[in-house]
């Protein structure tokens, strides 16, 4: 007899079946296989009249973990399960090779029956017998493991993603954390600069030029909105998600940004007498960036080329317009530099070269520059100066006219 034709195979609702000639059909969805499956099916059919069968239809797309156990690589196939051997018929001509295997499939079936017969004949009457299992509902039970399989390792990756996730916020929130003190460190100086001249009785400020004042006063207010910014990303990268740096690119000139945060660390070269060598083409096309995620980038170059370049050194700044795309900055140094195998890991989180270990920092501002530079599908390198000292170059992709 031939079963309904929608029957499914289920490990929820397992089927017990007696038939000695058990089949499995695996269908798909595909338009292109529809008109094969149902000339099958209609020759099934007209097998019916001839032998007892029993026929599930399998949709690979609602359970595909059949078909894994099974091994199939292909789709529309019929497979004989009961009794084994098992046996696969694939391909385009499914009801050719059925045609040859359907009198085999007869004979083995017959053979069989014979052998159980035989064998009930000879059990004693006072012996239990215990009743051989169901093939298709060892199938489905196979079919569940291997979904269940299946889901423990879906639920190892989530696993090692959200693991993944967290130690990036770690560093992230490091990240930024440590370059809060920049920002924080430049409003100090400028409010108590200002705190420091301005006379309560009078209400002026002494010693201070106005225009002075008027600069320090928007250099407070320019580096409490990169503070207020950066604590804005702490909080957004503790709630999400994402494993990337938010940014907002705009269209910006990068020179000029560059010519700000040189001014806003003039205290600090000048300070070891260093001489700073600019080489910034006033035609310099605008970029597509963040301004604030590129003044992280710039603070930390520059802050690295100040603290390792010596009293009386020289720091260098060069754009270059590579391509029509592209644009290039660099920033060079006459310090120790960085050896050759070691250009590679100093963008990575944490690393900091042995000569380094005993100096301030955390090793974390390279690996935020990388990432930022990344997240603009910019590259960030570095190389040796050529008078010695180390030269870090990165790409932007130019704003489009």
């Amino acid at each position: 007899m031939l079963k309904h034709d929608y029957m499914q195979v289920s490990q929820d609702q397992p089927i017990y079946s007696e038939a000695p000639l058990q089949l499995l059909l695996f269908i798909d969805g595909r338009p292109k296989s529809r008109q094969q499956v149902q000339r099958i099916r209609a020759y099934l059919k007209e097998l019916e009249a001839e032998y007892s069968f029993e026929l599930q239809i399998i949709d690979v797309g609602q359970q595909p973990h059949l078909a894994e156990h099974f091994k199939l690589v292909a789709t529309p196939a019929l497979i004989k399960i009961h009794p084994e051997p098992r046996q696969v018929l694939a391909g385009s001509n499914i009801i050719a090779q059925l045609k040859t295997w359907w009198p085999r499939w007869q004979s083995t079936v017959d053979t069989f029956l014979k052998l159980q017969e035989d064998l009930q004949e000879r059990i004693d009457e006072n012996s239990r017998v215990t009743s051989p299992k169901s093939t298709i509902r060892s199938v489905a039970a196979s079919a569940e493991l291997i979904r269940l399989s299946d889901e423990i390792f879906r639920l190892k990756q989530e696993k090692e993603k959200l693991q993944e996730q967290l130690q990036f916020k770690d560093r992230v929130i490091a990240m930024l954390a440590h370059d809060l003190r920049n920002p924080l460190t430049a409003a100090a100086i400028a409010i108590e600069t200002l705190q420091s001249n301005y006379n309560i009785d009078t209400g002026e400020f002494q010693r201070l030029k106005p225009a002075m004042t008027a600069h320090l006063l928007k250099q407070a207010r320019s580096q409490t909105r990169t503070i207020d910014r950066m604590i804005a990303d702490l909080l957004q990268v503790g709630r999400g998600k994402d494993t990337e740096l938010p940014i907002t690119p705009q269209k910006m000139e990068l020179g000029e940004l560059c010519l700000d945060v040189i001014e806003q660390l003039r205290d600090r070269y000048t300070t070891k007498s260093q001489k700073l060598e600019t080489d910034i083409p006033k035609d310099l096309p605008c970029v597509y960036a963040d301004p604030e995620r590129m003044r992280q980038v710039l603070v930390n170059l520059f802050d690295n080329a100040i603290k390792y370049t010596p009293a009386g050194g020289t720091i260098s700044v060069a754009g270059l317009h590579r391509t029509t795309q592209k644009i290039q900055f660099s920033i060079g140094d006459t310090g120790p530099g960085i050896p050759q195998e070691n250009r590679d890991r100093i963008f990575e989180n944490h690393f900091r070269l042995k000569r380094d270990e005993g100096t301030d920092g955390y090793g974390i501002g390279l690996c935020l520059c990388q990432r930022i530079v990344r997240a603009h599908y910019g590259q960030i390198w570095v190389d040796s100066a050529p008078n010695g000292g180390a030269w870090f170059h990165f790409t932007l992709p130019v704003y489009p006219s």
